[in-house]
């Protein structure tokens, strides 16, 4: 079946179970709007996940469908794809943007690499340390695109000058690059995923899972910049050496502590050849730490008994500030901040003047996730306003009597294994809604069972298709599908291991303790 005929089916099938739902009686306990909300619902879940079509135009659904239906009028719908969350994103992106326009992240993650070793196992900690910290700022894309090149250049460098047991030949040539390239490039691919879990602009998933929260649960603080990190880094610090521990031992082929390298400079030569660090990265490297400062910040921080007041408090209204405003403070900022004052900085033979121009913000800014964010509270208000979510609950009362770290442990599983196959962002997108609604039934914080889904999102590692930096890495030709696979089986279960101790040990002491508004 081609990609066009395998849309049309999505497409059409989504529209039957659509109509279906509507020509229907209404389901037991069920209104007339709550069952048409019920339509929608399905309507969009199949195409998002069918992918019958563009995230972003099936997340514009609820501005027709909604007014049309009787669900909800334009003018209350239309601002859910303005929520202060999404300019978060957008903020975030903009300071992403000027980061690589300047070449700031390569800069840092070669010093990053530098410090941690150029020894083969130290190596790839180093590039998998590196990456996984991109990927907390910017796209795990992003991340693993700049990367890529540098370790495929490192691996073939080592793999001419290094010898394997001792031996140096075409053979041990060909055995380092196979091996030393195998874990290289799945670190790359799989240390983006994780590190991308470590703050909300980091994965869209996270920017998703901050919407329905505050939309769904008002009644909770909202999870703030600073909160998630708690949150989630520990994760990305526990995960990453565990995963550069199995790759290296259990996943090369080869033993890498018998490889033999000569001091090669690859690395240094990288960072020689970015020059001295100009004023256009200063100004950039100065914005991106005093945005991460600000961030961390906004909100007072308990250590203990002691508490350390947050900056937004020295404004009168400080609740209007959060962490969108942080955001879009600073990606304006780079738009109006001189990088050279009148004389410019030279950029690939054209003179810049500022840090960042609007013509890359609009070419390069993903639009159509921010769309999609948009659809996605949009599917929220709809569930609260037409009692959609009350009813879903009734249903879902039987999960109560589960053990709790058995439904955490399944969530983490069941989506892992579910987003190998689907975006991740739409997976995420249809699936918190009810996973918060079941935790509401069971008695139980909807963190529980929002959080871990979340997380787990992210943790798809047996196929080039369930990530982008999985499909960059298999490009290099290094890794074959039955390796990837057989590798990400076994980590796909780790990722799930490892989120559902930390839910169930780490997380429940500040969950049960979130404050109420």
């Amino acid at each position: 079946m081609t990609s066009f005929n395998k849309q049309i089916v999505v497409l059409v099938g989504g529209g039957i179970i659509f109509f279906a739902l509507l020509a229907m009686p209404n389901f037991e306990g069920l209104t007339s709007s709550a069952q048409r909300m019920l339509a929608v619902t399905a309507l969009m879940a199949i195409w998002w996940i069918g992918e019958g079509t563009s995230l972003a135009v099936t997340a514009l659904l609820p501005l027709v469908l909604f007014p049309l239906l009787g669900i909800l009028p334009s003018k209350l719908v239309a601002p859910n794809y303005a929520n202060h969350l999404i300019f978060l994103f957008l903020g975030g992106f903009m300071i992403a943007l000027a980061m690589e326009k300047w070449n700031f992240h390569k800069r840092l993650a070669l010093c990053i690499i530098s410090k941690i070793g150029t020894k083969p196992q130290r190596l790839v900690l180093g590039f998998m340390t590196a990456t996984a910290f991109l990927s907390m700022w910017i796209s795990n894309t992003a991340s693993t695109m700049m990367m890529f090149p540098v370790a495929m250049a490192v691996v073939r460098q080592i793999a001419r000058d290094a010898s394997l047991n001792g031996v140096k030949n075409f053979e041990s040539q060909k055995q380092i690059e196979q091996g030393l390239g195998l874990v290289l490039m799945l670190g790359l691919a799989y240390s983006a995923s994780i590190g991308g879990v470590g703050t909300l602009v980091g994965t869209a998933p996270n920017i998703v899972f901050a919407g329905f929260y505050k939309k769904m649960f008002p009644e909770f603080s909202e999870i703030t910049f600073f909160q998630w990190m708690v949150l989630a880094v520990p994760i990305v610090i526990v995960f990453i050496p565990i995963v550069w521990l199995y790759l290296c031992r259990l996943v090369s082929p080869i033993s890498l502590k018998n490889i033999s390298v000569s001091n090669h400079q690859i690395i240094q030569r990288e960072l020689d050849n970015l020059g001295p660090i100009n004023r256009a990265e200063k100004t950039v490297a100065a914005v991106f730490f005093i945005t991460a400062f600000l961030w961390i910040f906004r909100q007072p921080i308990l250590f203990g008994e002691y508490m350390l007041p947050g900056w937004s408090g020295l404004f009168a209204s400080s609740e209007y500030l959060h962490d969108s405003t942080v955001a879009m403070a600073m990606g304006l900022l780079l738009m109006i901040l001189p990088v050279n004052g009148l004389k410019g900085q030279n950029l690939n033979g054209k003179q810049e003047f500022f840090a960042l121009d609007w013509k890359t913000v609009e070419e390069k800014i993903p639009w159509g996730i921010l769309l999609l964010f948009g659809g996605g509270f949009a599917l929220a208000s709809g569930f609260g306003d037409t009692g959609l979510d009350i009813w879903i609950g009734s249903k879902l009362t039987g999960i109560e009597n589960w053990p709790l770290w058995c439904v955490v442990l399944g969530i983490c599983l069941s989506i892992t294994f579910l987003t190998e196959l689907t975006s991740n962002t739409a997976t995420t997108t249809m699936i918190l809604p009810i996973l918060g609604l079941s935790a509401v039934a069971a008695n139980t914080h909807p963190l529980f069972f929002m959080l871990p889904a979340t997380l787990a999102a992210s943790f798809a590692f047996m196929l080039p298709v369930a990530t982008p930096p999985n499909a960059i890495v298999f490009g290099s030709g290094w890794v074959t599908i039955p390796q990837m696979s057989r590798t990400g089986f076994i980590l796909n279960f780790v990722g799930a291991g490892v989120v559902s101790s930390a839910v169930l040990l780490l997380f429940q002491p500040l969950l049960l303790s979130t404050p109420k508004n």
